[in-house]
């Protein structure tokens, strides 16, 4: 089987080099098996390239609003799960075939009122760990619409998962 650095390659991704809190709080928590991640924006080693909030094409935006679109949405949160990652290896003591599975995920989608399509965001951070990971990537979840995030980002994903002994 092929290591998740492999995986990711194969689909044109990476882990971030480096992934620092934006606040005084620890990147994840380990409880026995479980660990319970902070969330992460849709940061790129110290750049938020998808700012402001997501909209949809038959959504009014304001003309002083720099809408992301939700194709763009979706990578962001894909960066999110991609950060999410690269704590979890710290968490694994950098061996991910300790990854036991993604439990949950909470989506957070910065949007102006009226948008309807959080989970179609959100879909790109469960995507990749449903790619990455098969039957053990799926997950419950929750995605919620919002009116801002840090560093006005505009996507913030959480997760918990399991880790083998």
């Amino acid at each position: 089987m092929k290591s998740m650095d492999q995986r990711l390659e194969d689909m044109g991704l990476s882990l971030p080099a480096s992934c620092t809190p934006r606040g005084n709080f620890l990147p994840y928590d380990r409880h026995g098996d479980l660990v319970f991640m902070a969330g992460q924006i849709c940061e790129w080693n110290g750049d938020v390239p998808y700012v402001g909030p997501v909209a949809a094409p038959e959504q009014d935006v304001p003309a002083n609003v720099s809408a992301v679109s939700l194709e763009d949405g979706r990578k962001a949160a894909e960066i999110c799960a991609l950060n999410l990652l690269f704590h979890i290896r710290d968490a694994c003591g950098g061996d991910f075939g300790r990854l036991g599975s993604v439990i949950r995920v909470g989506g957070f989608v910065n949007c102006i009122p009226g948008f309807a399509h959080s989970p179609a965001v959100i879909n790109g951070a469960s995507d990749l760990f449903i790619a990455l990971l098969g039957e053990a990537g799926r997950h419950a979840r929750t995605a919620v619409g919002v009116s801002g995030l840090p560093a006005n980002a505009a996507v913030e994903v959480d997760a918990v998962v399991s880790l083998r002994s």
